[in-house]
């Protein structure tokens, strides 16, 4: 028997270390040739890595979340056989027998292993009480060990209560006397007493890995790094609305048109005159570039969290092909199969949650841009025209600049501009 010891390999320019977002094997597990061993995640794309030799995995590297670095051991594969220092591929090291490897490089116990070590779970901590609701100085009665709720004095009214909201009759302290009323319910409730009934869900730790963790790493050093100033104002869409259906009625096979692309449309158009908006500050070397050509990221949801494609050349797309790139792009966001040049290298982001998009947003930068743009949902509102009051498509538009670069004149002239162009659309198309 010999053991292969599968380092993790560069799996990308520039990468030092990854992070293990998914395991599909355990120690003892059996794996066949290309069988999937473990999802890493780094700064860029999400790899799949495969076994090239089949055997039993023996040790693994960490625990879900761990982040491990470039070359180190993920995996090591007991297999049958010699193996000579000729066969091994990249990323594989040829080790002669487990026990060797264990003696010369001593280490913490396999992850499978550590896991199955008994963990004293902690004690709940006990449930406040409701604080004495009348006068007196003399100590309340005892209630008995506080377990046992058949020993309370109450009536079957409030037994049923106490039922009905998972109450144990035994750890609330009775105001008067030892019957337990009403109102000693409601004080105990107010005062932070815990339910016990069915309706009552364990506390659950979720450990926070993968997209989640890059997420919330991203949007920290975004706020900790970039002074956030947000700007709101409402677009009258109403025309732009009407073009749109009359567009998706002649459409013939192309795609039917959302908001969305005729809206990215006019954020372009707009952008050639604001190019401050359009660009990506690089605060180590204090150089702003402005980008030439508009790199829109479009903020996905997906069951992994959320992640931000990049609709590249925007400027020079029709609002069709926009249709489809955005398709193609959220299919293969939500698919888990988006390459690493798609999710990267955007130079300004819109996020919008569409029919949830409340009536304004503060969205967070995607670092190191220095704008975000947060279209919200559009609704049918009374609205004064010409002096009387008709029903409009209205839809509140959000901008989210860095303060370091943008002043929030050039933001708030921005959106201006870019309703105009809205309220009107025709000039959306027209040069």
């Amino acid at each position: 028997m010999a053991t292969y010891t599968f380092n993790l390999p560069d799996i990308g320019e520039g990468i030092a270390e990854a992070e293990i977002v998914a395991w599909h094997v355990k120690i003892g597990d059996r794996i066949e040739e290309d069988g999937r061993i473990a999802d890493m995640m780094t700064d860029k794309a999400t790899v799949e890595m495969e076994s090239p030799v089949s055997g039993t995995v023996t040790k693994v590297a960490g625990a879900e979340g761990d982040v491990i670095a470039i070359g180190s051991m993920l995996v090591e594969i007991e297999i049958e056989g010699e193996v000579s220092d000729s066969d091994a591929e990249p990323g594989f090291d040829v080790a002669p027998e487990p026990e060797t490897i264990e003696a010369e490089n001593p280490k913490l116990p396999p992850v499978e292993e550590a896991a199955s070590a008994p963990v004293a779970a902690p004690a709940p901590a006990p449930a406040p009480v409701a604080p004495k609701a009348v006068s007196g100085d003399g100590p309340l009665p005892s209630q008995g060990n506080g377990s046992d709720s058949a020993k309370v004095l109450a009536s079957p009214v409030v037994r049923q209560r106490a039922r009905d909201l998972g109450i144990d009759l035994a750890k609330v302290r009775p105001s008067e006397g030892t019957r337990i009323r009403h109102a000693d319910l409601d004080a105990y409730l107010n005062y932070g007493g815990t339910r016990s009934g069915p309706g009552r869900a364990a506390d659950e730790e979720i450990r926070v890995i993968g997209m989640r963790k890059r997420i919330a790493q991203n949007m920290a050093e975004s706020k900790r790094n970039i002074p956030h100033f947000t700007y709101v104002d409402e677009i009258d869409v109403t025309k732009m609305e009407e073009m749109r259906g009359e567009m998706n009625a002649s459409r013939g096979d192309r795609p039917k048109l959302t908001a969305l692309p005729i809206l990215i449309a006019a954020i372009c158009k707009t952008l050639r005159d604001y190019p401050m908006l359009n660009a990506r500050y690089d605060d180590e070397a204090n150089v702003v570039t402005r980008s030439g050509a508009v790199h829109l990221g479009i903020a996905t949801q997906t069951d992994a969290g959320l992640m931000v494609p990049v609709l590249r050349g925007a400027e020079s797309l029709s609002v069709w092909d926009m249709a489809s790139e955005i398709a193609r792009l959220a299919d293969a966001a939500r698919s888990g199969k988006a390459k690493s040049e798609e999710l990267s290298g955007s130079t300004l982001t819109l996020t919008s949650l569409g029919p949830l998009g409340g009536i304004a947003t503060t969205p967070v930068i995607n670092r190191p841009e220095v704008a975000i743009i947060g279209p919200n949902k559009i609704v049918e509102r009374p609205m004064v025209v010409d002096g009387a009051v008709v029903i409009r498509k209205m839809m509140n538009l959000s901008i989210s600049c860095d303060h370091r670069v943008v002043d929030g004149y050039d933001a708030a002239s921005f959106v201006q501009a870019l309703k105009r162009r809205i309220e009107t659309p025709i000039y959306i198309f027209a040069d």
